[in-house]
């Protein structure tokens, strides 16, 4: 591919690549920058249980939408535009979020949300790895897919965090939040301007490369899509359900205390994403499913018992999130092994579609069933068994077709 011409303007290849892993860092904690503050949104707006699965559903409808077109985009747009898309709208839908106190501006403001992480999500690791070996072509490109695929799950985390911190210390916790986004968002878009593209942008004829060619034959194996969606659908009840929980059964209301967790569960999967790193693709993808049985076990129990356990609760999500973060390493290191490198971008997106989608189905049919009158106890044993079933399948489909000591990760 012929390099596009880096002006006098550019940002060094080296400060550019960790001006995009801020730009990833910022998109990815939006996603879930809302969820410790759901039960705020219900008091404040009336909203049941189902309407809040509505919020999800369309944030995950973005985000799919996104991932979709976003292989064409790309090509049309190169890797800079579709960052600075990606998180221009980041910006947007945080500042409708922040101004707009009706649910309309929730659904909206989450739908945009949605559509900038598929955008980033598709492309950031992509640009991360080129920046790395444009800064230095005899590098090893591992540093940059790691440093890529940590902030891809542990973003996740950080929007929380924030989000409960500020939710318990500082006032409008629904405002304040948002436009905290947009400010660092708006240091990251005059970043973006400046960092170097690395693909050569073809705003005629998209369909020429490998990319987006409709002649690929690359298809995402169903265990792969399954492995990815059951592994993210255990961090979705602890996304969509840590809060309910900690209120209603465990009696910790405090807002900083569930952004805590869902920071912990995030961190627990790049920790197991870092530590696992020596070992090759199958051996990951074994510990993560071991992992994730286990938490979702212990899960159960600690929110079932007759005096409901916080300490269990929170080893749960550590185990659960570990376990997440290490099937979704060992499933991409299966499957990226077995396509051709035109098809990896593709691939990619499908896997990351089958994540979001994994993130925001248990917390709908979660909310269905809290409608129709199941409490939040019985609702986590229900999806519980269902994931733990999905994880074991598909754990199982993948494995007996790769050899234990087959596929490096690192």
């Amino acid at each position: 591919m012929t390099q596009p011409h880096v002006t006098d303007r550019s940002l060094d290849p080296n400060v550019g690549f960790w001006m995009v892993a801020y730009a990833f860092l910022l998109v990815m904690a939006s996603a879930t920058l809302p969820s410790p503050l759901y039960g705020l949104y219900r008091e404040r707006d009336n909203l049941s249980a189902f309407t809040i699965t509505l919020v999800y559903a369309i944030f995950a409808g973005g985000t799919i939408a996104a991932l979709t077109v976003a292989p064409r985009f790309s090509v049309r747009l190169g890797r800079r535009g579709l960052m600075i898309s990606a998180t221009a709208t980041m910006i947007v839908s945080a500042g409708l979020l922040a101004v707009w106190k009706d649910l309309p501006g929730l659904l909206i403001g989450r739908f945009l949300t949605g559509v900038a992480v598929g955008l980033a999500a598709a492309t950031a690791i992509t640009y991360l790895v080129e920046l790395r070996l444009r800064a230095d072509p005899d590098a090893s490109v591992s540093r940059a897919r790691i440093i890529g695929t940590s902030i891809n799950v542990g973003g996740l985390g950080v929007g929380p965090l924030v989000a409960g911190a500020l939710a318990q210390w500082v006032g409008a916790p629904l405002t304040v939040p948002y436009l905290l986004i947009v400010a660092l968002g708006a240091i990251a878009l005059l970043g973006l301007a400046l960092t170097p593209e690395t693909s050569t942008p073809s705003p005629t004829q998209p369909s020429d490369t490998a990319e987006t060619s409709p002649r690929s034959s690359a298809r995402l194996p169903v265990a792969a899509a399954a492995a990815a969606l059951s592994a993210f659908a255990a961090n979705g009840l602890f996304a969509g359900l840590s809060g309910l929980l900690l209120t209603s059964t465990l009696h910790h209301p405090a807002h900083a205390l569930a952004g805590a967790i869902l920071f912990l569960v995030f961190s627990a999967g790049v920790v197991s994403q870092l530590a696992t790193n020596r070992l090759a693709a199958p051996r990951v993808l074994e510990f993560g499913t071991a992992s994730i049985l286990v938490g979702l076990v212990v899960l159960v129990v600690s929110v079932r018992l007759a005096t409901p356990n916080l300490a269990l609760f929170l080893l749960s999500g550590a185990l659960i999130g570990a376990g997440a973060g290490a099937i979704y390493k060992g499933t991409t290191g299966i499957v990226l092994e077995s396509v051709a490198p035109s098809d990896r971008l593709r691939t990619t997106s499908a896997l990351l579609i089958a994540l979001f989608l994994g993130l925001s189905v248990p917390v709908i049919g979660a909310g269905v069933a809290l409608n129709v009158g199941a409490s939040a106890p019985d609702a986590v044993f229900g999806f519980a068994i269902l994931v733990a079933v999905g994880v074991a399948v598909a754990g199982w489909a993948l494995l007996v077709r790769h050899p234990k000591n087959s596929t490096q990760t690192g």
